[in-house]
């Protein structure tokens, strides 16, 4: 690794890797919206629709197992940029989509698309991730304030990005709004790649790719809980709620699809707007400056349990209807929006908590192995959120959901504080 940046060139490095997150995640959240929801109008069913996002979860898993090395290898910058070049790609790619095809070769297609999306997701993510680690003030909670603004942040915009999504699916098509992006997201790149100030680390020739795999027994625990909670959003999050509610506000015609994209979008917007708000305010919300790390430890184990609540009161909510109503829409979106801010607060812990249990000269590695649990975490949930809701519909969904953050739970609940090294 490179000695640490100075406080102003980090504050600079991490303004601009925010920045070019920023836009990445603005297409991330727009493409999903946009594939969602043309491959809907198609006619694919719950089960096809998570098809075409698996790839995506899966190349994130790799992606994610090996940008760790990559970057340790190569440097945070270069990953960083090869992400954003990536998507320009698929984007393009996915534009080239022909409506003629047989709906196996277009599943096909877009999955590969998709999984080369999962590739530029994951290698901005751990970029941006470990950057912070190493340009953060080591001072007091700055850690975990930088994170949070970060991922809040980042959170926000990619809701932004499925307002944007439906928008441009409902007013310039599926292929101009896929080529806009592109466009757009050449030219960030191309800034970024002109205005990158100093302060990242270049990389160590003699990493190697063992050193993936952590011996940290936090780390793993750690990483185990975020496979269940993120499946456990992804569950409901993917097919089933975007689904259901199509079949509640749309009546089939364009301009009642039209209505349809947009409150759709709307919802999944705010709902991840949202999320990120109470992300970037996590921090003050737990007191962080206050509590140190084994306080937040304690933290992450309970906040869990709670939110194992939410989902298994939805489902009671559920059962109890004949059908889609307007007050069962009602306690969805609401409870949707509660299960949203204690998400948020332990989605924001985990994302601490990785970066407090990581070394800086292997910290590549483990935010690296810690989002391949992510990203298995939410093929899981992908899977699982088309063909629940193809059994079971959403009360099936949102079980599974309740189920999962328990496990969530568990796992964070072996977490350990580290001892105190004795003075000599």
């Amino acid at each position: 690794m490179t000695r640490a940046p100075s406080e102003r060139g980090g504050l600079s490095a991490y303004i601009a890797v925010t920045a070019a997150y920023w836009a990445f995640m603005l297409t991330d959240g727009a493409l999903r919206m946009l594939v969602l929801l043309h491959f809907h109008m198609m006619g694919f069913s719950p089960v096809q629709l998570a098809y075409l996002f698996v790839l995506y979860e899966v190349a994130g898993m790799v992606t994610n197992l090996s940008a760790g090395w990559i970057a340790a290898r190569f440097g945070l910058a270069a990953t960083l940029y090869a992400g954003l070049a990536l998507q320009v790609g698929a984007l393009v790619a996915l534009s080239q989509l022909d409506p003629g095809w047989q709906i196996a070769t277009s599943v096909a297609f877009v999955m590969v698309v998709q999984g080369l999306s999962g590739v530029a997701k994951d290698l901005a993510k751990m970029s941006s991730k470990s950057a912070v680690k190493l340009l953060a003030p080591k001072q007091g909670d700055g850690l975990f304030r930088w994170v949070a603004v970060l991922t809040g942040s980042k959170n926000a915009v990619k809701g932004v990005g499925f307002l944007l999504g439906a928008v441009l699916l409902g007013f310039a098509g599926f292929t101009a709004a896929t080529l806009g992006m592109a466009a757009i997201l050449a030219v960030i790149l191309l800034a970024v790649l002109v205005a990158m100030p100093a302060g990242l680390p270049k990389g160590r020739k003699g990493a190697k790719f063992s050193e993936v795999f952590s011996k940290s027994a936090n780390i793993n625990w750690l990483s185990a809980a975020r496979v269940f909670l993120f499946g456990a959003r992804d569950v409901w999050f993917v097919v089933g709620i975007p689904v259901y509610f199509y079949a509640v506000l749309s009546d089939g015609s364009e301009a009642g699809n039209r209505a349809a994209f947009f409150m759709i979008g709307s919802f999944m917007a705010g709902w991840i707007v949202f999320y990120g708000a109470i992300q970037a305010s996590a921090p003050r919300l737990l007191r962080a400056a206050s509590r140190g790390e084994d306080g937040l430890i304690a933290a992450a184990r309970h906040w869990a349990a709670w939110l194992a609540l939410v989902p298994a009161v939805l489902t009671g909510a559920t059962l109890i209807s004949s059908g889609p109503q307007p007050w069962l829409t009602a306690v969805l979106v609401s409870g949707l929006l509660v299960f949203g801010a204690l998400f948020a607060v332990n989605s924001s812990l985990h994302s601490y908590l990785i970066l407090a249990f990581s070394k800086d000269e292997r910290v590549t590695m483990d935010v690296g192995f810690y989002y391949m649990a992510n990203a298995a975490g939410r093929l899981l949930g992908t899977l699982l959120s088309g063909l629940t809701y193809q059994l079971g519909g959403v009360p099936a969904c949102l079980g599974t959901a309740a189920v999962m953050v328990a496990l969530s739970a568990l796992a964070a609940g072996r977490l350990q504080v580290a001892p105190t090294p004795r003075s000599a």
